[in-house]
């Protein structure tokens, strides 16, 4: 599959930053960010398509670092800031920086969580949910479209009705969590709640009906909170009870 090209706010500011612009090229089937998309709007810049090589390929070459909210080019990076892309730095309170850490620390959650999974089933499924909340780091680091991905071998209308309709499924109403439950259903349990905090987060960096929204992003953390919680109910069913040498009921 051919590589597709990408234009960033990070390439324009950076542009912008060299010499005056009215008009930036890019090659036919350029991704431009929503963030890009806001930022040429906010400076009147037009997007011509033709046959130009993306200004992304251009800009690397560059010395420095650039504050991302002023275009002011920088021989140092404070230790108050860090990377949003290439050589452009925010502060590290930044939304998207904060959205990026708290992702980062799913992964490492989920890790620990698949070492004292004590069922194969169990690790392979925390896998799936660890791989899907990479994509979303990827995607959100790399300003690209989050490909529409199954979970739990599920897409977007199962995932949800099974989520909610639990009694169907599972034999029991909508369980409260207790002290007196499976440790791994309680680690589910927090595990969702972390996951509805990014989500929350995610709202935050990219707010909706902004240039900066990515409704991709939020969906995916919606639907992986909704993934998380059947866990939580497989483990209270049994499904997880067998090891990898044992049987469990499919649900």
């Amino acid at each position: 599959m051919k590589k597709r090209n990408i234009l960033t706010e990070s390439d324009l500011r950076t542009a912008r930053a060299r010499h005056a612009m009215e008009e930036i090229h890019v090659a036919p089937g350029t991704f431009v960010t929503p963030l890009a998309r806001e930022y040429m709007r906010d400076h009147g810049i037009r997007l011509v398509e033709d046959a130009y090589q993306p200004m992304s390929h251009a800009v690397q070459t560059g010395h420095g670092f650039i504050d991302c909210a002023t275009g002011e080019q920088l021989a140092q990076k404070g230790e108050y800031m860090t990377h949003l892309h290439g050589r452009m730095l925010v502060p590290k309170n930044h939304p998207r920086i904060v959205l990026r850490g708290m992702l980062d620390s799913l992964q490492a959650e989920i890790l620990l969580m698949q070492a004292d999974a004590g069922s194969a089933r169990l690790q392979s499924d925390l896998g799936e949910i660890l791989e899907a909340i990479r994509q979303v780091l990827g995607a959100e680091v790399k300003d690209t479209p989050l490909p529409e991905t199954t979970l739990l071998g599920m897409d977007q209308e199962a995932l949800h009705r099974m989520s909610h309709e639990v009694k169907e499924t599972f034999g029991f109403d909508h369980p409260v969590p207790s002290a007196g439950m499976d440790l791994r259903a309680l680690r589910l349990n927090r595990l969702r709640t972390e996951i509805r905090a990014a989500e929350r987060s995610a709202v935050t960096a990219f707010p909706p009906g902004t240039a900066q929204e990515r409704a991709d992003i939020i969906r995916q953390l919606n639907r992986l909170s909704s993934a998380v919680y059947l866990l939580f109910c497989r483990v209270l069913a049994g499904y997880y009870k067998e090891d990898c040498h044992g049987s469990a009921a499919t649900v």
